[in-house]
């Protein structure tokens, strides 16, 4: 039994003592006794018996627990057989050596090699090989009691140090290693546990002081270097609390010179033995120290000091030799050649990114690592399960922005791009956490890691190494060895395996470690595991402070300086590296941009007169010798007026839009005047307009804030925002920015972000200035001119080809036609189609013409021409893959999914005029491009800028654009019908192919098949296609209803007049009642879409109304047909008869019963009572879908509060509708009946609400709709005497808060018309309908126009529930409008004016008469705030005071009653955001039916 116990401890490693066994290793103890049951181990595990437990616990316990008494005692008698054994041993032999090791690397500390506990040195204490190699010296330090060891520690390093002084060798000496003398294998690892670690430092530096002569203090305290304790694992390699104490000393030559040193006992640490002793001198003899002057005889010490000199000489021989055997080595040549590329600079780097593969590291190594957070890794993949706590991730991480990854985050579950994007794979650096150590992810042991965390790190390299994430063959991998690689299952020598199998050679991996131990280590373990020899691939025989010097002399100047940033009054503030990388959406403008210089002026420029402007070539322009750049007539203007305008302005974010058409400068245009101003604006420029818009907020204002501490910010963000293809989503990020400086409470008392908005427009045509806008054309004045042949003059001393710079020649030439045209012809005089460069540059113009500003990334053409890049010999230049063509395309930079290079076309003239060219002279259509396109595959494989090429592919094909007269296909489908009729359809088929997946293509068929082809059943199997490719869009499912909408309409076509059959009538309601379905499938669908927008909060798409106008068209069509059939045709009677019946006033079976020709319509009759439900509820459900779309249209507007006048096409149709739906439902035209007196007064009434509903002013919608249309005065006093005629007869409360509506537009359009109610008559009836019950539906109107005619004035007497009225009309607009108002605010139909009654209310209308401006004048006064401070503004309007609020963030406004204050919210939070609670503030308030909005608020 005890010999079975003695094998089971060995071969299970457990601990010495029990009591340090967890309950697992109890475990399995129990599990290797014999006679033993599985059952009991596993009691044992659930009672959490541990080894402590199991030295205390008794037969009677574990019978308590449930363990059977012979299993009990057997248990008892092994544990008991395992104590006397452990008693019995020695205390020498119970700790048994284990494998030999060697000593911590010499006068090292960053290394993060650790010491197992028994293992052996394999060094001996004798004197070593020449004075370099280090003396060993070995204390066990164990036994020596806590109260002397601090002491017997001081006494033993400063005799050991003043024997390697005087010896001049260095040294260590080991504190926790034993040797013979003490009962110990010579060597053995034992470890001691050291309480206040800095003691011992400080003590040893104090001690040196004490001990040493002063003249020799400093010397000592050089050649004594501070205490390094090395940890020491448990044989299970778990960590323990037990350390190695060492000591080396490095006594240099040119420190200790000839001197000699004596060490003089100081009494704070002497021991007792040395208590009489003056002074000591030390030398190293073999394996010890000796004390020369406590010898007898002198002798020895005098011959000793004697030869002091031939000593020093023989160390300084000594340095030398060591110095010229790592002088001699070339390997920082090698890592400069192999980490470049070959191109021997960083900022020209054949290489664009970089990945890093490391591994445990440590504190002192990371001062020599700043080489890596100027790398900017793409990834790194840290097998460090401490990284983020004290490792190398938590140093890079104070220095750089990192985002955390799982290797689980990196599987395929969805595009390669999203994947990438959404981990933000190209922005910042992605630490990849390979072995834990991050949230709940434990780290395991090399065997538990390869089953059960390599495939997840496999799937990170592959994922990395995919072509279309990283560019191919232009990354490096760089395995950076922290810490030695000594076992062939270490995950770092799978990891090497893995990647050297994807990129299929070890060209582009470099592997760099400090010494060549662990390079050999390293080595060997890859050679055995991938047959490869790395040695050609390592550096290892620099240092990683010499790596790091190496890597970091790779930069020019200008890279390696510090940035900074204006901070106010002409002070700069040193913008840190983290934060800029923080700011990863935006290209940070500094102060000192460009300052240090670049070797690649020629080519900058080069690019810049193709195309490609950068910030170099402002700075260039600045340089002696140089002309300066060249400055737009609209420069200074913009520069000296419009900005400091801006500056001005009240809102936190204001905005000027710098409209351009496509390559005529105004890109350039705005990057000058950022260059101008950048020492005066912090500026940026945005990188990603397909950013999310709230992290886009949120980096602007970090740029706003930096380093302010708690003060105002003092100097404006001035940003640049460059392509955008819609205003709406301007607009959207610049409130989004004043909401954040809400969010912030950022004092606004001016402008904080100024966006300036560089726009393209196709519009040819100059449009005219406005307050927020500026338009930059085609033409060059005079001056511009004169500048462009000057630069000209300069380029041509410089460029020998300045003639093909064509970007710059085109505006040079004035955009003149004729250039251009004999330009392309001149270029493209030898295009092949047949060549592969042909068809790229074919297929490079057509998507720039159609998709504007398109791109082609560098790695796909490459694989499209054929191209190998091989980045260590060099790359292949794209330009000579492209030809004679290269002259037409120029590279860019392209911010999407992913960051990657690309080329384009040099100007949108260019590719205009090269697909004319290919049309004409070459005989290549528009089709066949777009064939080759769709049908190439090697255009689609996966490389890098896939993903922005199908969106773009796909652009062209389905994205139309908003024109006068929209269109019913995109321009590029509309020009192939033109050009090649017919061949549109094999293009579209082709395209159904090419994007198979793609609901909009399927949709864009489905569109093709019913309007151009007439062939509806095709039309809906594509349609039905895309339903099932996107479920939940209502767009999709609109053209599904479309399909059968215009079935439907086809169907009415072929009747071509003639009489409408029973059976055609039922096929007809069929269909009809099929698309009514599907329309409102499309409403309950945008309904569902609105709310999730409203819940995501950053997208701003507007509600979908157009299921709400095809249910309209489809019943439009309903009456129309339904006036054909006998049963309603014959006579107006029976129109009148049919009337009734889609109203629901009278039943089928009724007007069947009083029809004279019954028995002949009988067939009709039996069709039309099927649709009962369909027909009875036409009229209510048509009047129900105009009065929810007028209240969209005259209710939300802007999101500046402006009525949004773009969706012209669609109220044109609907208005076309309505005139339909009145000839069926609305016959009277006139107010002739209420002057007829012989008429019945309900007939008056009925024929009165028919004429107001005919005239759309039967809800208070479309009265104040009357203001906008231009409503004549005459009409508006008809209606109000019809209003007052239906009131008096006992009107509904709708009805009479509709009147007051109508008195109160009649006020606005004729002041003094004698239909015009007293003021004070119409707010007795007001206060009158709010007294009584009211439906939610007709709470908003009634409240909101309550708050207009009862804001508080002199003349009238307080309201107490005014305030009430306010939160009741809140809450019925949030009600009544949630599900339709995203991306949309309540418009304002009045302003408080300064006047009483009537006058006091606003219109805008009169403001836009008063300023005599235009609707795009009046709207861009009214977005950029200016419109508050014109003359006209202030002659009308009140301005309020008020106290600010913050707890409510809102504003208490003043009224004439003191003790009365209405909340009034500021139309844009950040003008009171800063602001104390209490603050005085002046302002307008503008009423919406949100309720009543604060502008241009300003600090009393």
């Amino acid at each position: 039994m005890a010999n079975q116990v003695e094998r089971m401890c060995q071969e299970e490693d457990l601990s010495s003592d029990i009591k340090d066994w967890s309950k697992h290793q109890v475990k399995e103890w129990v599990l290797k006794l014999d006679g033993m049951d599985s059952t009991v181990a596993q009691i044992l595990v659930n009672e959490e018996i541990n080894g402590a437990c199991l030295l205390d616990i008794s037969v009677k316990d574990l019978r308590d627990i449930g363990v059977k008494f012979g299993h009990a005692r057997l248990l008892i008698h092994a544990r008991d057989e395992v104590l006397k054994l452990r008693k019995e041993e020695p205390a020498y032999s119970r700790n048994q050596p284990e494998k030999p090791c060697k000593p911590y690397p010499f006068c090292r500390y960053h290394d993060t090699f650790r010491y197992m506990e028994d293992s052996i040195l394999d060094v001996r204490e004798s004197n070593a090989l020449d004075l370099i190699e280090p003396h060993h010296e070995f204390k066990a330090f164990i036994n020596t009691p806590d109260e002397t060891k601090a002491n017997k520690f001081i006494s033993d390093v400063i005799h050991f140090a003043a024997a390697c002084m005087n010896s001049r060798t260095n040294g260590t000496i080991h504190f926790g290693i034993g040797d013979k003398r003490e009962g110990y294998v010579h060597g053995q690892v034992l470890g001691v546990i050291i309480g206040d670690i800095e003691a011992y430092v400080n003590d040893l530096k104090s001690a040196i002081n004490a001990y040493f002569e002063h003249k020799h203090k400093h010397a000592a305290q050089m050649c004594i270097k501070h205490p390094r304790f090395v940890g020491v694992l448990n044989k299970n390699i778990t960590s323990s609390d037990k350390c190695v104490i060492e000591v080396d000393i490095v006594p240099q030559s040119a420190i200790c010179k000839e001197n000699i040193y004596h060490t003089y006992p100081s009494k704070k640490f002497m021991k007792e033995a040395e208590s009489q002793a003056s002074k000591c001198f030390f030398v190293r003899d073999s394996g010890s120290s000796k004390d020369l002057l406590a010898q007898p005889e002198t002798q020895e010490y005098e011959q000793f000091t004697e030869s002091v000199s031939t000593r020093s000489n023989l160390r300084k021989q000594a340095e030398a030799i060591h110095l010229s055997v790592l002088k001699s080595s070339t390997q920082g040549s090698r890592l400069c050649h192999i980490i470049t590329g070959g191109s021997l600079s960083l900022d020209k780097s054949n290489f664009e990114q970089y990945v890093i593969v490391t591994n445990k590291s440590h504190p002192s190594q990371f001062d020599s690592l700043q080489f890596l957070v100027d790398l900017d890794p793409t990834a790194v993949l840290d097998f460090d399960p401490e990284s983020a706590k004290h490792g190398l991730k938590w140093h890079f991480d104070e220095h750089s922005t990192v985002n955390p990854h799982f290797p689980s985050q990196y599987q395929i579950t969805e595009g390669a791009e999203d994947i990438a994007n959404r981990l933000n794979l190209t922005r910042n650096t992605s630490w990849v956490f390979c072995n834990g150590g991050i949230e709940t992810k434990s780290p395991s042991d090399n065997d538990q890691w390869l089953k059960k965390k390599e495939t997840f790190i496999q799937d990170v390299i592959s994922f990395l190494c995919r072509k279309d994430i990283l560019p191919n063959e232009r990354f490096l991998v760089i395995f950076l060895i922290l810490s030695r690689v000594s076992d062939k299952m270490d995950p770092l020598v799978e990891t090497f395996a893995t990647f050297w199998q994807e990129l299929g050679s070890t060209e582009q991996i470099i592997c760099i470690c400090d010494n060549e131990k662990t390079f050999t280590s390293l080595k060997d373990l890859i050679e055995a595991r991938c047959g490869v020899n790395i040695s050609d691939k390592c550096i290892y025989e620099l240092s990683f402070a010499e790596v790091n010097g190496t890597i970091l002399s790779l930069w020019s100047e200008n890279r390696r300086s510090k940035r900074f940033l204006p901070c106010g009054g002409g002070g700069k503030v040193l913008l840190e590296r983290k934060m800029e990388r923080s700011l990863n959406i935006l290209d940070v403008l500094c102060v000192n941009q460009c300052e240090g210089g670049n070797g690649d002026e020629i080519a900058i420029e080069e690019n810049f007169y193709k195309g490609k402007i950068s910030w170099w070539n402002f700075y260039f322009s600045e340089q002696p010798g140089s002309t300066p750049f060249i400055k737009r007539d609209c420069f200074d203007y913009i520069k000296d007026t419009v900005i400091p305008d801006l500056c001005s302005m009240r809102n936190a974010c204001v905005l000027f839009n710098l409209i351009h058409l496509p390559g005529c400068g105004g890109t350039t245009l705005a990057m000058h005047i950022l260059w101008a101003l950048r020492d005066r604006f912090r500026c940026a420029v945005l990188k990603n307009i397909s950013a999310d818009f709230a992290e886009v907020a949120d980096q602007v204002i970090k740029l706003l804030l930096y380093d302010h501490g708690e003060q105002a910010p003092r100097v404006p963000v001035l940003l640049m925002i460059d392509n955008f293809d819609n205003m709406d989503k301007v607009l959207d990020l610049q409130l989004l920015i004043d909401s954040e400086c809400a969010d912030k409470n950022i004092p606004s008392k001016s402008a904080q972000v100024i966006l300036l908005n560089c726009m393209r427009s196709e519009l040819s045509e100059t449009t005219k200035q406005t307050a927020d806008t500026l338009f930059i054309g085609s033409k060059l004045s005079e001056n511009e001119q004169k500048m462009f042949e000057e630069k000209l003059q300069e380029i041509k001393k410089t460029h020998e080809n300045a003639e093909k710079l064509y970007g710059f020649m085109i505006m040079k030439e004035n955009f003149k036609s004729e250039y251009i045209k004999e330009v392309v012809h001149h270029t493209l005089k030898s295009f092949d189609i047949n060549q592969k460069n042909a068809q790229l540059l074919a297929i490079l113009v057509l998507l720039d013409v159609y998709c504007k500003g398109t791109s082609l990334s560098i790695s796909l053409c490459e694989e499209f021409l054929g191209l190998q890049s091989k980045p260590v010999c060099g790359t292949t230049k794209i330009e000579q893959g492209f030809g004679e063509f290269s002259t037409l395309i120029t590279r860019c930079s392209v911010e999407g999914k992913i960051v990657f290079s690309a080329v384009k076309v040099i100007h949108p003239r260019i590719s205009r005029q090269c697909l004319q060219e290919l049309t004409t002279t070459h005989k290549v259509k528009k089709a066949d491009i777009v064939h080759l396109l769709l049908a190439t595959d090697e255009l689609y494989v996966s490389t890098q800028g896939k993903d922005n090429l199908m969106q773009d592919v796909c652009n062209i094909l389905v994205k139309k654009y908003h024109t006068p007269e929209e269109s019913k296909f995109t321009p590029l489908i509309q020009d192939i019908i033109k050009e090649t009729p017919g061949l549109e359809e094999t293009v579209l088929k082709s395209a159904s192919k090419r994007f198979e997946k793609d609901a909009t293509v399927s949709q864009l068929l489905a569109r093709y098949y019913y309007l151009k082809k007439k062939d509806f059943s095709e039309a809906k199997f594509w349609a039905e296609k895309a339903k099932a490719l996107f479920k939940d869009s209502s767009n999709i499912a609109d053209t599904s209803a479309q399909v059968m909408k215009h079935e439907l309409n086809n169907f009415i076509v072929n009747l071509n007049g003639e009489l409408i059959s029973p059976d055609k009538l039922r096929t007809f309601l069929e269909m009809a009642e099929s698309t009514i379905d599907a329309f409102k499938e499309t409403q309950n669908l945008a309904k569902q879409e609105s709310l999730q927008r409203i819940s995501i909060k950053t997208d701003n798409s507007h509600f979908n109304t157009l299921g709400y106008l095809g249910e309209i068209q489809v019943e439009s069509f309903i009456t129309n047909v339904l006036e054909k059939i006998p049963v309603f045709s014959s006579d107006s009677n029976r129109q009148e008869i049919m009337r009734q019946v889609l109203s629901g006033d009278i039943q089928l079976d009724r007007v069947e019963r009083e029809d004279p020709w019954k028995h002949r319509n009988r067939p009709y009759y039996v069709i039309l009572q099927k649709f009962e439900y369909l027909l009875y509820t036409l009229k209510h459900r048509m009047k129900a879908n105009f009065d929810f779309l007028d209240s969209l249209h005259v209710n939300l507007g802007s999101r500046f509060g402006m009525k949004d006048n773009r969706d012209q096409l669609f109220q044109n149709e609907l208005f076309r509708c309505f005139k339909q739906y009145a000839k069926i439902f609305c016959k009277s035209d006139s107010e002739s009946h209420l002057k007829n007196k012989t008429l019945h007064i309900g007939l008056k009434l009925l024929q009165t609400r028919q004429s107001l509903e005919k005239e759309k002013v039967d809800t208070h919608c479309g009265i104040l709709n009357c203001l906008s249309k231009g409503t004549s005065a005459e009409m508006m006093e008809m209606i109000a005497r019809q209003y007052s005629f239906v009131c008096k007869h006992d009107g509904s409360p709708t009805e009479r808060v509709n009147l007051i509506y109508v008195h109160v537009v009649l006020s606005c359009i004729k002041p003094d018309s004698q239909q015009l109610q007293p003021y004070p008559a119409l707010t007795s009836l007001l206060l009158g309908v709010l007294r009584e019950e009211i439906h939610l539906a007709d709470s908003l109107a009634l409240h909101f126009i309550a708050i207009v005619l009862l804001w508080p004035q002199s003349s009238s007497p307080v309201c107490k529930d005014f305030q009430s009225y306010i939160s009741q009309m809140k809450t019925s607009y949030n009600a009544l409008m949630k599900e339709v108002y995203n991306g949309k605010s309540p418009i304002i139909h009045f302003l408080l004016g300064k006047k009483q009654g009537y006058e006091r209310l606003v219109h805008v209308g009169k403001i836009k008469k008063g300023l005599k401006a235009g609707q795009k004048q009046l709207i861009s006064l009214w977005r950029s705030g200016k419109i508050w401070k014109e003359e006209t503004m202030l002659e009308l309007l009140c301005r309020v005071t008020g106290e600010v609020t913050t707890s409510r963030d809102c504003i208490l406004a003043d009224t004439c009653f003191l003790d009365l204050r209405v909340e009034v919210s500021p139309m844009y939070p950040s003008q009171i955001s800063g602001l104390a609670e209490g603050s005085k503030v002046s302002f307008f308030i503008g009423f919406s039916i949100k309720g009543p909005l604060a502008f241009d608020i300003e600090l009393l």
